[in-house]
């Protein structure tokens, strides 16, 4: 019997939030919250250009820990960039391998250039594993 194979965009959180990289680190937590949202995509500034992000935990090392005025910190100056996206037929499974071979917590789904939604821990664990694990 061949393995089920659960793809990404069927796990992926389609919500998520995109922002300018020139936006402040307040903004983006301003946003974060009302999205509840624990990451935000930064968007390309051409097509040329590629896509960052930033996670709670970089404002966290970046800003809070170095004391650092939110409101006067650009996202650009702390977003990792560029993203390492997934495809949106990828196998769960190559997912998780591939989060834990280049230390990732989470990922954008990306498609003909276009962010199609956020893969985290939690996407993999609580939609993926529970889909595998329901036959």
């Amino acid at each position: 019997m061949p393995k089920k194979i659960i793809k990404t965009r069927e796990v992926m959180h389609e919500q998520h939030l995109e922002m300018d990289g020139m936006a402040t680190v307040k903004e983006a937590l301003d946003a974060m919250k009302a999205e509840r949202a624990d990451v935000v995509i930064v968007k390309k500034r051409n097509e040329n250009d590629a896509f960052g992000i930033v996670l709670l935990s970089d404002i966290a090392k970046k800003v809070l820990a170095q004391d650092r005025p939110s409101q006067r910190i650009n996202v650009y100056e702390i977003m990792s960039k560029p993203v390492i996206p997934l495809d949106p037929d990828m196998d769960v499974r190559y997912c998780a391998r591939l989060f834990d071979r280049f230390g990732l917590s989470s990922a954008p789904v990306i498609e003909n250039g276009k962010v199609l939604g956020i893969v985290s821990y939690n996407e993999l664990v609580f939609r993926g594993l529970c889909k595998l694990i329901e036959d």
